[in-house]
């Protein structure tokens, strides 16, 4: 039994030691809006992609090259969802990122649209279609392609995270080391 409380005392330690800095203070909720504030707040490409599963065109994105560092909100409850850190060039014409922030802000559903077999992404908080996800990514560093709609996500760079209230995620971009 005292092994046994020493391997998951062992287990839960690992387990919080492992996880990056990437939050610090309290972290605020992000409700969705209601679908007619949706429909307002929304760009007409936004609401298609996001509430009806839309895709927008490759290399027409506002977002497919964007290099700033910075921070990738869901655009309809504005919830963060990727770090610039995390995005690559994956030459597909949409941002691409290996991981979100974190497993829980991101939903995933099978997709047989369009006769192929997809994993969509979906915002946890706002429910919003982002993209898909693939198993085609960067192998050295997970080997996910989350690939996103620009038009799903709205881009804060790194010197306007604090006055856009996202000033709790700056210790992420401190603890990220130069060619992580």
């Amino acid at each position: 039994m005292k092994y046994l409380m020493v391997l998951l005392l062992a287990a839960s330690w690992l387990s919080l030691a492992a996880r990056p800095a990437r939050a610090e203070g309290p972290v605020p909720d992000y409700p969705r809006p209601s679908p007619e504030e949706l429909k307002d707040k929304l760009s007409d490409l936004s609401y298609r992609v996001t509430q009806q599963g839309d895709t927008e065109r490759p290399f027409t994105g506002e977002y497919w090259d964007e290099e700033r560092p910075g921070l990738y909100v869901d655009v309809t409850t504005g919830e963060p969802l990727f770090f610039s850190f995390d995005k690559y060039d994956a030459g597909c014409g949409w941002p691409s990122f290996v991981k979100p922030i974190s497993e829980d802000l991101i939903k995933e559903y099978k997709d047989l649209s369009h006769g192929m077999v997809r994993t969509e992404v979906k915002s946890a908080s706002g429910d919003a279609h982002l993209g898909h996800v693939f198993t085609d990514g960067p192998k050295d560093r997970g080997g996910l392609r989350y690939c996103i709609n620009s038009a799903s996500l709205t881009f804060i760079p790194i010197e306007e995270m604090e006055a856009h209230g996202y000033g709790y995620l700056l210790p992420a971009f401190e603890a990220k080391q130069p060619g992580e």
